[in-house]
């Protein structure tokens, strides 16, 4: 199993940046690749961005490509989102998830893990 622990959500103004962290635990080899996701109120919950684990590649979602960039320290097991040119619309909890396998990335149904999100709120 892996647990994954989320950190760094909070309140920014519009225009700042943020970076958000989530930590994995457990039996880590298994993770083929991670992603996030957000979900604002009254709203469906949106992909975000995603990296395979040991090549590096990385995806995103149209409304925070240029904006966000995902990436991964191997050795502290860590996944980052730097959130950059924050807008009011990305107010939303954010989740970490972890696949296990070669699956559709923008798709949550296919991930094995979650985090316990954090909320981001961003101020106009």
């Amino acid at each position: 199993q892996v647990q994954l622990v989320e950190s760094g959500g909070g309140l920014v103004q519009a225009g700042g940046s943020l970076r958000l962290s989530c930590a994995a635990s457990g039996r880590t080899f298994n993770i083929y690749s991670m992603g996030w996701f957000r979900q604002a109120s009254g709203k469906e919950r949106e992909f975000v961005a995603a990296i395979t684990w040991s090549a590096g590649n990385t995806y995103y979602g149209d409304s925070v490509k240029g904006r966000f960039t995902i990436s991964r320290d191997i050795a502290k097991k860590t996944v980052y989102l730097q959130m950059s040119s924050l807008r009011p619309e990305d107010t939303a909890v954010y989740y970490c998830a972890a696949a296990r396998h070669l699956s559709d990335f923008d798709k949550e149904e296919v991930y094995d893990y979650w985090g316990q999100g954090t909320q981001v709120t961003v101020s106009s």
